[in-house]
């Protein structure tokens, strides 16, 4: 092969091999009046979530299946990063009454 052409071909090799990362989203979900909104949310793995706590007593956002547990104080915005795929189901530990959806795809 010619010295041009191997140059070449190995450029091609590494651009080829350098992944352009994805851009991960920020979802913003609201909890007012005891209500996350919206309460199904469509995500993927690496986006990032704002829970923005509208109400004035503290809420959480706590995963059925144990991948997350976020605490949010009144009137404060907490942000979380989703690490794990899979459909969850979370709720508020202090008002179980408040459930939600998250679809996290890879």
């Amino acid at each position: 092969m010619l010295p041009g052409r191997y140059l070449l071909a190995m450029a091609a090799l590494l651009f080829g091999a350098i992944a352009v990362p994805a851009h991960a989203a920020t979802i913003q979900i609201t909890i007012d009046n005891l209500v996350f909104a919206p309460s199904e949310v469509s995500a993927k793995v690496g986006d990032t979530i704002e829970w923005i706590n509208k109400d004035v007593f503290a809420h959480t956002a706590t995963a059925r299946n144990g991948d997350f547990d976020v605490n949010t104080p009144p009137k404060k915005t907490v942000t979380s990063i989703l690490k794990k795929a899979g459909n969850v189901e979370y709720y508020c530990r202090f008002h179980p009454n408040m459930k939600a959806v998250l679809t996290i795809a890879p």
